[in-house]
């Protein structure tokens, strides 16, 4: 077989592997593995999670019947693997573009996707449901959940899995453990163990034994420190296994994720089991790449990279990102206001808060995967006089809707969350794209919301957000500002208050957040066209300035409204209540945004130009206006 090629060549289901022995599959797991560096060196994506989960993915494949035999990955950013060997290796090289493979397990993708997934923690609960539907249809096969350590933080992952152990379904949860050390297979002893060490008998005896050796001259205290550091090491072992024994799962574990041989020979006898069982599995993060087993945390999600070195291809840009201004801003403020407190949800790096957290560790809180606390212990904070800021992706704050609109809005307290990635976020595609803030908020009462048109707007939204005495949101679009200079000292903003920042007679534009320099940019084109145009930078989704919109209405007939959210209750629903509630009538408005729809995943600039609100589509849709005159 040609050595470049491999067998992996001719892998193009799993029914192609089956017939390969322990040898092979061990092969194949370092071609595959070279196949993601290759990819994800070119396109970027979730390379660490994906390394650390080759043998794992040949291992269900080989032991389970699927497609019949269903298969749930949570997050799904460790399901390369799964990808490669279930039809898609000849278009893997496509991952992440518009129009190709998706970063995430997708239904619609292939019959080997079981469940959309792109957000974490919902594994458990969506195989208990295909378990349950099942058997109401009386059919027979088995259902896999595959979740990681850190999507096992979650509460929802706690739900499902107190559902499901008191349901008795046959339901098998693979928990994909990346952050301990390989332990000993202990299983069923350990749960023997446990019983015994915490028995009366052997509590007594344990004290009289403690008491004993303390008398012993030399050599007794150093006993105890051993005896204890053994108890410590076997309560490891064995607090696992009882936790979700108590939970009605039959615990299987730890094994070894990187050996094929005792991953299939258990699985295989877990197969054979008919109720809740967890099998406890230990994994490298970025196995195989020695880059990313050194920082698994820089590969968990990267872009285009030298392969060689490991280093990140980047363009050569020194404007700070969105993120990266809101950050040093979070930390400026929180200097000059000690109630100002820090929350995220797991993405301490990715929302920007690292420098905050090193900086101001007393006054930080990594809450993990659980937005729904964090927004409520934010809430609880803010009672007593702190102002948290939460700062959390737009696609995940939807998570703790509930939170935000109960237990902070309902109640006016002084939360501030800020989200980073509102908007089109690109690669990752529709389970990330923020496109539905603006109207998910903006609905609640008591939020103000808030959208800069610039990194130097967005320092002084975050004081006017700090010191509004109130909810408030602030969203911004990932990656860099527009090169803008930023002021040595953030202002307030008259909350409400909008911005002309471009005047012509023919039309406005009302833009919101990164659609203003799109929107100024169309009018510069418009304008060696004949067409001059006003442009309104709103700043504001709620309160809206009121007296300046009505103004435009008044002098303008036609009216352009801008936003990258959902079109549906969004800004220019927004902008279109504000007329009806004051009796304007006489005005054409045409609503430029995303429609009803999920968008794919591409690029930024791919995505928007798809949907019309790129410099292109905006001037493209003013032609338009005026041609209907």
């Amino acid at each position: 077989m040609d050595e470049k090629t491999g067998i992996l060549e001719g892998i193009n289901s799993p029914e192609d592997i089956r017939c390969l022995g322990i040898e092979e599959l061990n092969t194949l797991a370092g071609e595959i593995r070279q196949e993601m560096l290759e990819v994800v060196s070119r396109n970027g994506g979730h390379l660490a999670p994906s390394l650390g989960t080759v043998e794992l993915a040949l291992a269900i494949h080989y032991v389970f019947d699927t497609p019949r035999d269903k298969v749930v990955w949570d997050v799904g950013h460790q399901a390369y693997a799964h990808k490669i060997i279930t039809g898609r290796r000849d278009a893997f090289n496509t991952l992440r573009k518009m129009g190709g493979v998706s970063g995430f397990p997708k239904r619609g993708e292939s019959v080997y996707d079981a469940f959309g997934v792109g957000h974490s923690s919902t594994s458990i609960s969506a195989a208990s449901g295909i378990a349950d539907a099942r058997c109401l249809k009386g059919d027979h096969f088995k259902v896999v959940a595959v979740i990681g350590d850190g999507s096992m933080t979650a509460g929802m992952a706690f739900e499902g899995l107190n559902w499901s152990g008191e349901r008795k379904k046959d339901l098998i949860v693979i928990l994909n453990d990346n952050e301990m050390s390989i332990s000993p297979n202990v299983g069923a002893m350990s749960s023997y163990l446990n019983r015994v060490m915490t028995g009366q008998q052997i509590t007594r005896m344990r004290a009289k034994l403690h008491d004993f050796l303390k008398t012993v001259p030399g050599v007794g205290e150093q006993i105890i420190k051993f005896a204890r550091k053994a108890e410590e090491s076997l309560k490891g072992f064995v607090v696992p296994g009882m936790l979700f024994e108590e939970l009605g799962f039959q615990y299987i574990g730890p094994l070894e994720g990187h050996r094929l041989d005792r991953l299939i020979k258990n699985l295989q006898n877990v197969r054979a089991l008919e109720r809740p069982v967890l099998v406890h599995v230990i994994t490298k993060k970025g196995k195989g790449y020695r880059f990313a087993e050194e920082e698994p945390s820089r590969f968990h999600g990267i872009g285009p990279f030298d392969i060689a070195t490991g280093k990140s291809v980047v363009a050569d840009n020194c404007t700070p990102s969105y993120t990266e201004v809101f950050g040093r801003t979070m930390v400026h403020l929180a200097r000059e206001n000690p109630g100002i407190v820090a929350i995220t949800a797991a993405m301490t790096g990715g929302t920007g808060l690292d420098r905050f957290a090193q900086e101001l560790p007393e006054r930080f809180y990594d809450v993990g995967i659980a937005e729904q606390h964090g927004v409520t212990f934010a809430a609880g904070l803010a009672t007593e006089g702190c102002v948290p800021v939460v700062a959390i992706y737009s696609t995940f704050l939807q998570r703790a809707y509930d939170q935000v609109l109960h237990d902070v809005c309902l109640q006016k307290l002084p939360v501030v969350f800020a989200l980073d990635r509102g908007g089109i976020v690109g690669d990752d595609g529709p389970t990330h794209h923020g496109l539905f803030d603006y109207s998910y908020l903006r609905s609640i009462p008591n939020i103000v919301v808030m959208a800069p048109k610039d990194e130097n707007e967005l320092q002084h939204m975050l004081k006017t957000a700090v010191e509004c005495g109130g909810p408030a949101s602030i969203r911004y679009p990932r990656g860099s500002g527009v090169g803008t200079l930023l002021d040595e000292v953030p202002e307030s903003i008259e909350i409400g208050k909008a911005q002309i920042v471009r005047e012509g007679a023919d039309l406005v534009i009302i833009a919101i957040g990164s659609t203003v320099y799109p929107s100024l940019e169309a009018a510069e084109k418009l304008a060696g066209e004949g067409i001059e145009v006003t442009v309104v930078n709103s700043r504001f989704v709620k309160p809206l300035d009121r007296v300046l919109l009505c103004e435009m209405a008044s002098s303008f007939k036609k009216i352009v409204t801008v936003e990258e959210n959902v079109l549906m209750g969004g800004f220019g629903s927004a902008v279109l209540e504000l007329f009806e509630e004051t009796g304007i009538s006489g005005v054409t408005v045409k609503r430029l945004g995303i429609g009803d729809m999920f968008v794919e995943h591409g690029t930024q600039a791919e995505l928007r130009k798809q949907q019309g609100i790129d410099a292109l589509g905006i001037a493209k849709a003013v032609r338009k206006m005026m041609a209907a005159c």
